[in-house]
């Protein structure tokens, strides 16, 4: 498996104060140079962490590639047109939610997912779709277009050391079955950390991690080079 890493919550940092540190540009260096594979961040509506200028600077600079995690909104369709990533993963979005909270319904809108990720696939851009892992949202999501799906780990991250993970965790590894069946590459992520990333193992054919928090979280207290070997070390 690879490690995207997902750098939005130093760009949080930065914001609290204003300024230019924590700097997002050589945080992206720092985890290419560490075993992160791929940079993802997320251009929310609202701009709360990544700015347009990051993204702008990111796709000059990394030697990796850019993830750009997007709602489907049309001035940020511009943008990824424009500066024209390795790959977008679509996701929903909700203005007053502190985290993306749950998987992208594509079964009830396929149309409008279809006709929105049609230009950035012409373009040569990797569509991804950030999806729960339920069986009408692979199959939905295999009608689309889209090369990848990205499962929302999320309720297994919740349940880990529970009576409900192994339910939560066979959630994830027949999504994934499907969907492999159904023609799809398959990426993994949201909650993950150092303690249940391991089982990730247990499901064949994923292709990358993308993890965010709990990397920049590990930093505070061992530096973020340290913090991306050892999560790499991790799902290798």
């Amino acid at each position: 498996m690879l490690l995207g890493v997902n750098i939005d919550h130093v760009a949080t940092l930065r914001n609290a104060r204003g300024g230019s540190e924590p700097n997002v540009i050589k945080a992206a260096e720092i985890c290419e140079n560490n075993g992160g594979t791929s940079i993802t961040t997320h251009l929310r509506e609202d701009r709360r962490h990544i700015k347009d200028e990051d993204v702008r600077t990111l796709i000059k600079t990394i030697k990796t590639k850019l993830n750009l995690e997007m709602a489907m909104a049309d001035d940020i369709q511009k943008i990824a047109l424009e500066i024209k990533p390795h790959s977008i993963c679509l996701v929903p979005e909700k203005r007053q939610e502190i985290t993306t909270e749950g998987g992208l319904d594509v079964a009830g809108q396929i149309e409008r997912v279809t006709n929105f990720i049609k230009p950035l696939i012409d373009a040569d851009i990797i569509v991804s779709l950030f999806i729960d892992p339920d069986t009408k949202q692979v199959e939905a999501a295999a009608k689309t277009g889209a090369q990848f799906i990205e499962m929302h780990t999320g309720r297994y991250s919740e349940a880990y050391g529970t009576k409900n993970e192994e339910e939560e965790f066979q959630n994830l590894k027949h999504a994934s079955e499907l969907a492999h069946k159904l023609g799809l590459k398959v990426n993994a992520g949201h909650g993950l950390n150092y303690e249940n990333v391991h089982r990730m193992h247990e499901i064949p054919g994923l292709y990358e991690l993308n993890i965010g928090h709990s990397i920049i979280s590990r930093a505070v207290f061992t530096g973020l080079a340290n913090a991306v070997r050892e999560m790499a070390d991790l799902i290798k």
